[in-house]
Parts: structure tokens; C-alpha cells; sequence
């Protein structure tokens, strides 16, 4: 079973967050540069963990990593990653904390080559997976293949989000996603 079918199999008064998740954010174009850094912050938070997992922690998240301000993340100090350590509302994971706050600095230089972590990620494309991976490594921590390639598909870069007979997947497409406009070359 793909996520689209366990996820439009799911009732519609269903407790499980990824119901809502897919119906409504995944696949979907993120045009905010902080929007955009959370759901990285997610994506590697969840290596090694089910993303439902990562979606019933999703507040605990944004309240832990300042509401994902990237300025703020970045400016983290050594009492911040001991706080988040002790966080039972976050995967407390040293190596995935060190990564938020290194791509938190990472960004903020991008943002200031690019003028924003989307002009980066828009300058880029249209590239194909190992592309991406290998120019994410260049700049992050915590970016293996699954990783890049779910941060892409969720923020409409890669195609992949829906299986086309998804009802999501034209609402998707509606939204004019970045790997429509190329298809060939994805």
C-alpha cells in the first residue's frame, strides 16, 4: 500500500496526523524560507523513526526550534542544544539537533548569496536526485538520499508526493508544483 492509499483509507475523523499531512501540506509548494527550513528540521528528524512519530511531535518541534526562525535556530548556543536534549517533546538526538542548528547557519548564508533558502532551491532546479543530494551534502548535515529526496518531494521539487489517481494530486498540481513545469527533466 502507497501513503496515498493508507492515508485516503484513514477516516475522515481519524486521530492519525498523516491523514491531514497528505490531504493538505504534502507535495504542496512552501514559499517561506522558515516553513521550508521546519520541514527539513522534520525530514532529518525522522531517519530511523516513522513519520507519524515526527508528525505527533510537529508542535513540539516548532516550539522547541524557536517557530523554525532560521536567524534564531542559527544563533543557538550551547545551553540551547542542553535544552533540547532534555526536550521530551523532540527526537533527542545530538547529532540531529547539531544538524538543525549547522543548516540553520547554512541557510542564513544561502539567504544571503540568494536573498532567500527558496531562490537557493529554485536556482537549482531542475535537478535530478543524486544532483540534489550531492549539492545538499555540499552545504548541510544530516542529508542522505531519503532524506533530500522526501524534503523535495514534500516541498513540491521531485514528483513522487501522489500517486495520480490521488485526489490530492491535482489540488497539488493546481498549485503550479516546481517538478510540473519540468517534467522531462525530472
Amino acid at each position: 500500500m502507497n501513503y496515498c492509499e493508507f492515508c485516503n483509507a484513514l477516516p475522515e475523523n481519524s486521530g492519525n496526523p498523516n491523514k491531514a499531512y497528505h490531504a493538505e501540506a504534502y507535495g504542496f509548494p512552501i514559499e517561506d524560507d522558515n516553513e521550508l527550513f521546519g520541514r527539513l528540521v522534520l525530514e532529518i528528524n525522522q531517519a530511523g523513526l516513522s513519520w507519524t512519530t515526527i508528525l505527533n511531535k510537529q508542535a513540539g518541534f516548532q516550539t522547541a526550534y524557536s517557530g523554525f526562525d532560521i536567524a534564531a535556530v542559527a544563533a543557538y548556543t550551547e545551553a540551547d542544544r542542553e535544552r533540547l536534549l532534555a526536550d521530551a517533546g523532540i527526537i533527542r538526538n545530538r547529532l540531529k539537533i547539531n544538524a538543525a542548528i549547522h543548516n540553520a547557519q547554512q541557510i542564513l548564508l544561502l539567504q544571503q548569496e540568494y536573498g532567500s533558502f527558496k531562490n537557493w532551491l529554485d536556482a537549482h532546479h531542475p535537478l535530478a536526485l543524486p544532483q540534489w543530494v550531492k549539492l545538499f551534502k555540499r552545504y548541510f548535515k544530516f542529508v542522505g538520499g531519503e532524506i533530500v529526496n522526501e524534503f523535495l518531494m514534500s516541498t513540491g521539487y521531485l514528483k513522487g508526493a501522489h500517486v495520480e489517481d490521488c485526489p490530492v494530486y491535482d489540488k497539488v498540481l493546481a498549485y503550479g508544483p516546481k517538478w510540473a513545469q519540468n517534467l522531462d527533466n525530472v
